[in-house]
């Protein structure tokens, strides 16, 4: 596999669409992931601890191990890992 000069990638930039129909997304020390549109969606800490934030809503919202929390509110939702790895599914 050949790797790319910084300049090309800048010029390929644009948007990614990942569809999880099963399984969890694993996340890094403090690696973001971002979820556009996901009102409804039910986020659950398979592994390690995350923190959510949610476009237009007040409060903040940390999930241990083992817990879920529904999406509220259209727009963006960002889902952090706390405190080391984690992972994270979608239903």
């Amino acid at each position: 596999m050949h790797g790319m000069h910084p300049e090309q990638v800048k010029d390929k930039e644009h948007a990614m669409r990942i569809e999880l129909r099963s399984g969890a997304v694993k996340l890094g020390p403090n690696q973001t992931l971002k979820v556009v549109d996901g009102a409804g969606s039910t986020v659950c800490a398979v592994e390690g601890s995350v923190w959510i934030t949610e476009e237009n809503q007040a409060k903040d919202i940390v999930l241990e191990p083992g817990r879920c929390y529904r999406l509220r509110q259209r727009g963006v939702a960002i889902v952090n890992s706390l405190g080391g790895t984690a992972a994270v599914s979608f239903a």
